[in-house]
């Protein structure tokens, strides 16, 4: 029997998804949190982000989140860097691998961090000479690739345009924000066609969110054009501050199941993933909206009731 082909996912809900919450969780249910996801089998987890304290309050513990996250694990752990200072602090608490972020749309790196793009772009080059002399591993995201909830639609064109500079300074992935979650499969197919035409599949990762219930139609989509690298996030936390409305991330319940039952392997543990969820949407105290998390908790509850 032929060997399953293996699928990245990268677990963004410490980051991702709290940042968007409104009841704060302390820091030691976010390392719990972490911790749960790494018992699942979970191997990339981006942690928290090193900005400003008052930008993101939710993230404000970054530092001493990081103090208590194991490097040595075999987990890849991941810290969004805005800046130079954000970057060397990441480095100095162990982080092998940072996450740099800019857009499509100018109205919305504005919004986000009160940059034009090629402003945003300037800095990580900085950031990126650096992380070639460190040895450490950049990864971006581009927001809005398709939509922006200020400028409408984007056009691929500008996306590529945005992926030709960060690739120039070296980012080994790209992750593919929807950040709005109003694309549909054709309008990804349209992006994808338009990247691969200049770029090889393997230097991008799909990011979906899923406010009209599109992101597993588009992962698979994009799963079909030969992307083979997902983010996700636990339960379907997030959203995004600057795009109201917008719902969270597509659940790694979702994409675990769908992966697994299309005859990929991700190496993840779904009941465990579950437990982790669970976890959090106590802390947070709302429910989640992953559809397989509510699917396999019900079925479970009535084999307790039986």
């Amino acid at each position: 029997m032929p060997e399953k082909e293996s699928i990245k996912i990268t677990e963004v809900g410490p980051r991702d998804g709290l940042q968007n919450e409104y009841k704060p969780v302390s820091t030691s249910d976010k390392f719990e949190f972490i911790r749960l996801l790494g018992l699942s089998g979970i191997q990339c987890i981006e942690a928290t982000s090193f900005v400003k304290p008052g930008a993101i309050p939710q993230l404000s513990d970054a530092s001493v989140l990081s103090e208590k996250l194991n490097f040595q694990s075999g987990i890849t752990y991941s810290a969004l860097a805005p800046n130079k200072k954000g970057y060397e602090t990441a480095i100095q608490f162990g982080y092998r691998e940072i996450a740099i972020f800019t857009a499509a749309s100018n109205s919305f790196t504005k919004k986000n961090i009160n940059k034009t793009i090629q402003e945003s772009i300037e800095i990580f080059l900085d950031i990126s000479k650096q992380a070639v002399l460190d040895k450490i591993k950049v990864r971006a995201y581009i927001s809005t690739v398709v939509a922006c909830p200020y400028e409408g639609i984007i056009s691929p064109s500008s996306v590529l345009e945005v992926a030709k500079q960060l690739l120039d300074q070296g980012v080994y992935e790209i992750s593919l924000g929807e950040t709005i979650g109003v694309a549909v499969p054709n309008q990804v197919e349209d992006l994808l066609t338009t990247l691969f035409g200049k770029f090889s599949p393997s230097l991008f990762a799909g990011h979906f969110h899923d406010t009209y219930g599109m992101a597993i139609a588009n992962a698979a989509k994009s799963l079909e054009m030969g992307i083979r690298s997902f983010d996700s996030s636990a339960g379907g936390l997030g959203g995004c501050p600057y795009a109201p409305g917008a719902a969270g991330n597509v659940a790694t319940e979702d994409l675990v199941y769908f992966l697994e039952n299309s005859g990929y392997s991700t190496g993840i543990d779904l009941n465990k993933v579950m437990d982790a969820s669970a976890f959090i949407s106590q802390k947070i105290e709302r429910n989640l909206i992953s559809k397989t998390y509510l699917a396999l908790q019900s079925r479970c509850e009535s084999v307790a009731l039986s």
